[in-house]
């Protein structure tokens, strides 16, 4: 094999990943391979810096609990769980809880520690939204009856996963939804008194009304908080319709007015008041009615029960738009660790979400669609980087089983550059591998300049491609370990590239006779290239 390429498809997050360091673009001049293995030196940088603590493949369920979780493989799960559904992120929450409960129970898991990993950090990005949206909405509201608004619930800070063991960050997490779980119940009771206040206001000296109104409040209260749920949430199951109006329900004024009244306790706590007074006096005008014309009564519970589920609508949307924009904030918001480089800043796409946020001011589709960009942008940065982590991490491994210098550079106008003796190579044959765009480029490469070879040359050039064709099998086997799926398509399998070790600037293939044995498989042409890709399998996307 003298060449060939390779889509790097990134599948599970490997937990333990790091930002890289930037790596030294390859001089020109610098000394060539020695001989000594120099993963200590520039291959260090791009394997323990750049993936620094990964494991020789994915640790089984009882030891993630121990695995410490990467910068970049946080940084990778948390733009996954932006660009996520509520009801995967509840789901994934779901899991993780099992999870801890198994492992507590000394119960045998199935999930890898990836797996478990992006479960725990998907909870805690569903956890971290819904923390950063709560806050907003008690700042931005005042005017609560009789103390002046709702207080400012007491949380414990967000939940940082980086850095920290999976053990560590379920127990933080599961801290921080019971946390979650008492102040969104007190901020419900809150929004269900203020609601009930402007139903009681509707029927000033009706004692009958406010008892009615009474004796649901604190089943709203219950029937909301229990469709907050991650296992609601998981299953789509909202707080439910309100009931539907019928002839035999609105044969007498008594039935009409418990009918009403449940219809309005139907209510989303938080239902815009506009919408609640256009509700209340729809049921008025039942009550009006019922005793004289039950028909029309029966028409302004129906028309009542859609002002409840259009204001329910509404007030659903409004807190899931509060909730999505909390998490693309966390995400765009991210910045590397200082020793690394820095991530594009994104103004145009923060700025909105946190007028969002703070003012309760929807984002136009334009800025949406800038937010949505932003996401894309940033996590396709980031998974660039930890395709060269890993293929660095790969190479590694390779050399550390079966021995031979190794190192790593980036030349200009290459993401990264990889250089491998395998033991009993050197000094004259050696592997490289080029990553450019998201396409990884192998070739099995001879010391010199291009040229005729003689026959003893082009036998031993022979012999090194057919053992590049089982190491390459090795490459992407471990790669398979550490998340990456590589898929490795042979472009040329006769003769070896010239070239030196370390050299900075273009290879140069020269014509080679056919190697025997081997068919001949021609070179893709420029144009034919495959384009990068990133993508992440069994993830549902939003």
């Amino acid at each position: 094999m003298s060449s060939g390429v390779a889509l790097p498809t990134l599948d599970l997050v490997a937990p333990s990943v790091a930002f890289p360091q930037p790596l030294p673009a390859a001089d020109v001049y610098a000394v060539p391979h020695t001989g000594a293995a120099q993963l200590g030196d520039a291959a260090s940088e791009a394997s323990t810096q750049m993936s620094e603590a990964v494991a020789h493949g994915l640790r089984e369920a009882g030891e993630a609990a121990v695995e410490v979780l990467g910068a970049l493989s946080g940084a990778l799960l948390a733009g996954r769980a932006a660009m996520l559904t509520t009801r995967v992120l509840a789901s994934a929450a779901v899991r993780a809880a099992e999870e801890q409960r198994c492992l507590e129970r000394q119960e045998e898991l199935s999930a890898a520690a990836a797996e478990q990993w992006q479960a725990a950090a998907y909870a805690v990005a569903r956890a971290n939204a819904r923390r950063t949206a709560l806050l907003a909405r008690c700042a931005r509201d005042t005017g609560a009856p009789g103390d002046g608004g709702p207080s400012r619930p007491d949380l414990p800070p967000p939940l940082d996963p980086v850095g920290r063991p999976l053990g560590e960050v379920r127990a933080e997490l599961a801290r921080l939804e019971e946390a979650l779980r008492r102040a969104e119940e007190r901020r419900t009771a809150w929004e269900v008194a203020r609601l009930t206040a402007v139903l009681d206001g509707a029927a000033e000296g009706d004692d009958a009304w406010r008892r009615l109104v009474a004796d649901r409040r604190e089943a709203m209260v219950r029937r909301h908080t229990a469709s907050r749920t991650a296992e609601a949430e998981r299953d789509e199951a909202g707080p439910g319709e309100p009931p539907r109006p019928t002839a035999d329900a609105t044969a007498d004024p008594e039935a009409v007015r418990a009918l009403g009244a449940d219809i309005l306790a139907a209510l989303d706590p938080a239902a815009a008041s506009a919408t609640v007074e256009l509700a209340v006096g729809a049921v008025g005008r039942a009550v009006g009615r019922a005793a004289l014309d039950p028909a029309r009564a029966r028409r302004h519970l129906v028309e009542a029960r859609k002002f409840v589920q259009d204001a329910n609508r509404t007030a659903r949307r409004r807190r899931a738009d509060e909730e999505w924009a909390a998490a693309q904030l966390d995400f765009l918001t991210r910045r590397a660790p200082e020793d690394t480089e820095a991530l594009d800043e994104a103004p145009d796409a923060v700025g909105p979400l946190r007028r969002l946020l703070a003012e309760g001011v929807p984002l136009s589709p334009g800025e949406r669609r800038t937010v949505e960009l932003r996401v894309s942008e940033r996590m396709a940065h980031l998974e660039a980087l930890y395709v060269q982590a890993q293929c660095a991490h790969a190479l590694s491994e390779l050399a550390e089983r079966f021995g031979g210098p190794a190192d790593a550079s980036r030349p200009e106008g290459q993401d990264l550059r990889l250089d491998w003796t395998p033991d009993g190579w050197g000094p004259d044959h050696w592997l490289r591998a080029t990553l450019v765009g998201g396409t990884l480029r192998f070739a099995t490469m001879y010391r010199g300049g291009p040229g005729e070879r003689g026959p003893r040359e082009r036998a031993l050039d022979d012999a090194r491609c057919a053992e590049a064709q089982e190491r390459l099998a090795e490459f992407t086997a471990v790669a398979r370990e550490l998340g990456l799926t590589v898929d490795l398509r042979i472009e040329q399998t006769e003769g070896a590239r010239s070239g030196l070790p370390g050299e900075d600037g273009a290879v140069v293939l020269a014509p080679m006779p056919a190697c025997s044995g081997r068919p001949h498989v021609h070179e893709s042409p420029p144009d034919h290239r495959p384009a990068p890709r990133y993508r992440t399998v069994g993830d549902e996307r939003r």
